[in-house]
């Protein structure tokens, strides 16, 4: 299997192409700068790297690029500093997801090509009903307004749910909801819920990105773990 990532320098990024690549699949990645690759990915037989920013790309090449990939991932997020909060993309996740959607439906596969988006536990998902406290919503629309990347985060996983659906006959989907992404070296135990189970302002929990990495990988490679998720948005905290 061939999946494209896009997002692939960026902390979890790096770490889903490392679990692919373990697991023998081929992966396109692409990144702005090879330099921010580890040397792993870099000299890998199995890589092919395409140095671009995702959004200076035109529909034809990102089109190219996506073909004969059975998996498109976006680890995309924004930089936190004020720059990569407040300028130019501000809607870098959700151009993102229209952009590789479309070059998905433009090449017209013949089976659905799967569609990976990494989202936020802050994000609702409007398919179901979620327990969350009227503190909370307060909280969440201040965050709309006030910082673009959250809302940019809800306008991707919107897309997916209200654009593609559920019946699409060339993408399925999910959208992976870390909650307070850690750093650690190694893939340790976690769980997976429909929704999330701790408030994400008052009362986050934890995973690590190795263990988000290795969950995102699994969906790629595991059909029954695929059919468990696809067109939800599940939520993953380490145990």
């Amino acid at each position: 299997m061939t999946t494209l990532v896009a997002g692939a320098s960026g902390a979890t990024g790096r770490l889903v192409v490392e679990q692919l690549l373990n697991r023998g699949e081929t992966v396109k990645i692409i990144v702005r700068k090879i330099e921010s690759l580890p040397e792993f990915i870099q000299q890998h037989e199995n890589v092919s790297i395409i140095l671009a920013s995702i959004l200076d790309l035109s529909d034809t090449e990102i089109s190219e690029h996506v073909k004969g990939c059975d998996t498109v991932v976006s680890c995309l997020g924004h930089t936190i500093n004020f720059k990569g909060m407040y300028l130019y993309p501000r809607q870098l996740v959700t151009d993102a997801t229209h952009r590789l959607c479309n070059a998905i439906k433009a090449n017209n596969s013949e089976t659905p090509v799967k569609f990976i988006l990494m989202n936020s536990s802050g994000v609702s998902n409007d398919d179901v009903v979620e327990k969350i406290s009227f503190k909370q919503k307060c909280v969440m629309t201040l965050l709309r307004w006030l910082v673009p990347p959250h809302a940019d985060n809800e306008k991707a996983a919107d897309y997916l749910r209200t654009e593609i659906g559920q019946n699409n006959n060339i993408i399925e989907w999910t959208a992976v909801r870390p909650d307070g992404l850690v750093n650690e070296k190694d893939v340790t135990e976690y769980v997976i819920y429909p929704s999330p189970i701790k408030s994400a302002i008052f009362d986050a929990g934890t995973v690590s990105r190795a263990n988000v990495g290795h969950f995102m990988a699994e969906l790629i490679s595991n059909a029954q773990l695929w059919n468990k998720w696809k067109g939800q948005m599940p939520v993953i905290y380490s145990k």
